[in-house]
């Protein structure tokens, strides 16, 4: 390399680190549960209170190339995962900060990336080590999921909502099946406050009843659900109705209007059928529209009719209730109704709700998020995702690893040791990447008040001592047994973190040289 070549792949490289440095500072006190807020701003003022790393990087306006890579790689950690996005940053910073050291002094970035390599395949064995494999039962999904919400909201509210997120995916769990989390509906009601939001097992409609008589609570009831057509519609293609006078015009009304008020009447007689002598509820939950005539003749039958349901709220009815979704009335039977022990309309100003619980095995149900703005509507919505995510990683995986900066910090120390047996210059490598995962344990006891190199200091000291794995108590700074404390994080986060993070900063201090090019050249 000559001495031209040098200079722009150091100019380069200051370049990149100057990028990821920049990035990890704006995201390094948004880290753990004592992290502090960012307050973000549009161009429209609309204003966004947040610490979740993935919203961050989805929201911020990001100019640099390298800054951006960097956000695009851990917004898919976020997206493959659900958790990390924040912890990679950090690392892939520290990464590129450890190799400049030993860069400047010399040291082909080849070397170290190769040394970044190994270090990598290490850690993964350490990781198989250190995984506590054991039955996913409820105790430890909680507290898998208070780890996890702690990090995103403030302690009171994080622990009235982990077991309803715990119990929601433990809800729509099947045997045989893979965990659908879009089977759980995030609802968002501007009521009361963020402590009141509750687990439904069942639905929750954003639209009531059309007609004034109707019941609006019934109990025990049969619910059929359908995308049959009970009014007049238009024809879906071009086409015309010619009569030669009034008397065919309206015989084809009443012929037309024969047609829907005989579909009408398959309702009435099998609600008359199965609800006979008791005083059972009858629901109908319909996807198109039914007139005001027929809303009317099923008023006067008791039955609660709902019309232009969502698509996904009529998928999910079938599995919260049971039954079958019909779109043809020819084969109605008892065999299709569904069943809810409670169904009523709740009004909230103008907005109407409809509350179907009482299922007996719902496999969806529905989070209905309650607070006083839509600032911390959103902030919940968005810490539940990730609460759910790492409730589903748990269960898939069937371990967990000790949380707290207790997995860094074991990795770490086995670097250090092995390190001796790496041969070569890619040694350096090997000891960039332990010093590098380190940024963990130290940004954790830094946001909680503590000094970052003691806190770190007594957690290796003890763990020589100890042989357990220890993280931080940021509530005392002092070392702590993360598993005993129910500190745990998912095994598949570290895991994506440790081959990303190694993968994206060993692409990004091999660049020597940075070049403007035509938008046609980067399209696919």
């Amino acid at each position: 390399m000559t001495e031209t070549e040098e200079k722009r792949a150091l100019a380069a490289l200051a370049v990149n680190l100057c990028a990821a440095g920049g990035l990890q500072e704006v995201l390094r006190s948004s880290l753990g549960p004592k992290g502090t807020m960012k307050m973000l701003v549009s161009s429209g003022d609309n204003i966004k209170l947040t610490k979740d790393g993935n919203v961050l990087l989805h929201e911020m306006q990001i100019q640099h190339p390298t800054a951006s890579i960097i956000a695009k790689v851990t917004a898919a950690q976020d997206h493959i995962t659900g958790d990390g996005t924040t912890s990679s940053v950090l690392i892939i910073g520290e990464l590129l900060k450890q190799a400049n050291f030993y860069i400047s002094e010399g040291l082909h970035p080849r070397i170290i990336a190769d040394g970044f390599e190994i270090a990598k395949t290490k850690a993964l064995e350490v990781l198989d080590e250190v995984k506590v494999t054991k039955e996913m039962k409820r105790e430890i999904l909680l507290d898998v999921a208070r780890t996890s919400l702690h990090t995103k909201l403030y302690a009171e509210l994080a622990d009235m909502l982990t077991a309803a997120v715990v119990d929601s995916v433990l809800t729509i769990r099947r045997p045989g099946f893979p965990i659908d989390l879009f089977m759980v509906e995030i609802m968002e009601m501007r009521h009361k406050t963020e402590t009141n939001t509750q687990l439904i097992r069942g639905l929750v409609l954003d639209h009531g009843a059309r007609h004034p008589s109707m019941k609006k609570e019934v109990h025990d009831a049969f619910i059929l659900a359908c995308n049959v057509s009970l009014e007049y519609e238009k024809t879906e293609v071009s086409a015309g109705f010619f009569y030669k006078s009034a008397e065919e015009k309206e015989k084809m009304i009443q012929a037309e209007r024969k047609l829907i008020e005989d579909k009408v009447q398959k309702i009435i007689h099998l609600k008359e059928k199965v609800c006979a002598e008791s005083n059972k509820g009858f629901v109908v939950i319909n996807q198109k529209g039914i007139d005001p005539i027929s809303l009317e003749t099923l008023a006067k039958h008791g039955i609660i009719a709902l019309r232009r349901a969502k698509r996904r709220n009529l998928e999910r009815l079938t599995l919260a209730c049971g039954g079958v979704a019909l779109n043809s009335l020819g084969d109605l039977n008892t065999e299709c109704l569904g069943h809810a022990g409670h169904v009523f309309e709740y009004a909230l100003g103008e907005e109407k709700f409809t509350f179907i619980e009482g299922c007996v095995n719902p496999h969806s149900v529905t989070l209905l998020v309650k607070g006083p703005n839509n600032h911390i509507l959103r902030q919940i919505k968005d810490a539940i995702r990730d609460g759910l995510r790492a409730v589903k990683n748990a269960i898939e995986d069937g371990c967990v690893v000790p949380g707290a900066g207790a997995v860094e910090v074991a990795i770490a120390d086995a670097l250090v040791t092995y390190k001796h047996s790496v041969q070569g210059r890619a040694r350096l490598g090997v000891k960039a990447f332990a010093d590098a995962l380190l940024i963990i344990p130290k940004v954790l006891a830094q946001n909680a008040g503590y000094d970052l190199q003691e806190s770190l200091i007594k957690v290796q000291t003890e763990k020589s001592k100890s042989k357990q794995l220890l993280g931080i108590d940021l509530n005392t700074g002092e070392p702590m047994v993360a598993a005993e404390a129910g500190v745990w994080d998912n095994y598949c986060v570290k895991k994506h973190m440790l081959h990303s993070c190694t993968l994206i900063a060993s692409n990004i201090l091999l660049v020597d040289e940075i070049m403007k090019v035509g938008m046609s050249s980067l399209k696919e």
